[in-house]
């Protein structure tokens, strides 16, 4: 049997990932989807590495028995009607990951509270005025989503003082957070915390979670951090919200249609931080250890890491 890696990858993304996996995988053999070898047929494939596949390509693999994704949500193949749901799927839980995404969190908490954007704007101005500095212990933020990256961004942030509460679907206990679950939770969550991290998988439960009504249940002059899916945001009512003072800023890496139009309002609007995306890059020297394993629990006969429930979309 081999593995076939599938994946809409740039020329540098596949000279990253192609010598990564190979040597993560030698006792593997390795197929590239668009380069397969004289005589491959999909027949021959029980594991698929994916980032991006081709819709349909994944149910025409009879012996498929696992689906492997490179990157960290899986929306997008779940939106896939032709994706085989009696196969395996495994998401990618990368600790180098969860440690990328608490330094963002952290750098767009700290950003926020210290006023640097604000900084940034008077340093065009040549306006030198001292904000007033407040404590991190003064300071209450919210996290949304206490997965592997979201907990990474609850804790890093306590570590540095600040007040965190996490939120999410089903309980979780997490050391040193206040933690909360359920709808009804949710409002009492957003109307106490000055600062809102968005780290929510994008499911039907979750995507348009920050429209109208949700960005009025926070805290009036509150600030929000987008770190999951632009699926999350209803992009006119946030500006909304930001026009009426509802909200102060936004910090926003994600997006509904990305690239990010060169027209799009947010690029030039005083009250928006624009990310491309990067908050916690997938880096194929770690990843390609986690497929690893996975692989190599399939071939043991144990179960592989980071399986997704396909009815609750992560």
């Amino acid at each position: 049997m081999s593995i076939l890696l599938a994946a809409d990858f740039t020329a540098a993304e596949w000279a990253a990932w192609w010598p990564a996996l190979r040597a993560a995988l030698p006792a593997e053999t390795l197929v590239r989807e668009g380069s397969e070898p004289a005589g491959f047929q999909l027949t021959d494939v029980d594991i698929a590495l994916v980032a991006n596949p081709p819709q349909g390509l994944l149910a025409r693999m009879p012996s498929l028995r696992l689906i492997q994704s490179l990157w960290a949500g899986v929306d997008r193949l779940l939106a896939d009607a032709s994706l085989p749901r009696d196969v395996l799927l495994a998401r990618m839980v990368d600790p180098a990951m969860s440690e990328a995404i608490a330094q963002t969190a952290l750098w767009a908490v700290l950003s926020l509270h210290r006023r640097y954007f604000d900084y940034a704007a008077q340093q065009q101005r040549r306006d030198w005025q001292q904000l007033v500095q407040r404590r991190a212990d003064e300071v209450a933020v919210a996290v949304l989503g206490l997965g592997e990256m979201g907990r990474a961004a609850a804790l890093r942030l306590a570590d540095n003082g600040y007040r965190v509460a996490g939120w999410s679907s089903r309980p979780v206990q997490l050391a040193r957070i206040t933690t909360f679950s359920g709808t009804t939770a949710l409002a009492s969550v957003l109307g106490q915390s000055e600062i809102v991290v968005n780290l929510l998988p994008l499911t039907p439960a979750t995507r348009g979670l920050f429209g109208a009504s949700t960005l009025m249940q926070m805290r009036r002059g509150a600030s929000l951090v987008n770190l999951g899916r632009g699926g999350h945001v209803v992009e006119p009512d946030l500006l909304n919200a930001l026009a009426t003072g509802q909200l102060r800023r936004a910090v926003l890496d994600v997006f509904a249609s990305e690239p990010l139009a060169r027209d799009h309002a947010f690029w030039t609007h005083p009250q928006i931080s624009v990310l491309p995306h990067i908050a916690a890059l997938t880096d194929p020297r770690s990843a390609a250890q986690v497929v690893a394993r996975n692989v190599n629990a399939l071939r043991s006969g144990a179960p592989p890491a980071h399986l997704v429930e396909h009815a609750r979309g992560y």
